[in-house]
């Protein structure tokens, strides 16, 4: 399933869409809040602009809400039904995996909005610069 050349490598390591032989970020830890936004301007591999337009991750807010919702409905079935939590225990489970996980979630609608228009290219790394 996480085999170089498919979209969950991407997706799921943050490397770069064509090649999948550099991170996109310039600090690959999401949780160094001050860099969760910084990334490269091009792979240096294969010469891939990042940001194919200006705003284009503005996109990734629509995958970042659908990300956000399935990492909620998961903390309330866990919370539910292996802690057996009252209302106000599956709110602030809900709560608290959002605030934690808001920098994975980040990151990982970006790889995924990417991934969208940017597709493998096993030979996109031998492309001489």
């Amino acid at each position: 399933m996480l085999k170089k050349g498919t979209k969950a490598y991407s997706i799921l390591t943050g490397t770069c869409p064509k090649c999948h032989e550099e991170s996109m970020y310039k600090d690959k830890n999401p949780y160094h809040l001050g860099n969760l936004f910084e990334m490269h301007e091009r792979c240096s591999h294969c010469n891939t602009k990042y940001k194919i337009e200006p705003s284009f991750f503005f996109g990734a807010m629509y995958v970042s809400y659908s990300v956000g919702i399935a990492f909620a409905v998961a903390a309330a079935v866990i919370s539910y039904f292996v802690f057996d939590a009252s209302l106000m225990g599956i709110f602030i489970s809900i709560v608290g995996a959002l605030i934690v996980f808001m920098p994975f979630i980040v990151r990982v609608s970006r790889n995924i909005w990417i991934n969208f228009f940017i597709h493998y290219d096993p030979n996109a790394s031998k492309v001489k610069l």
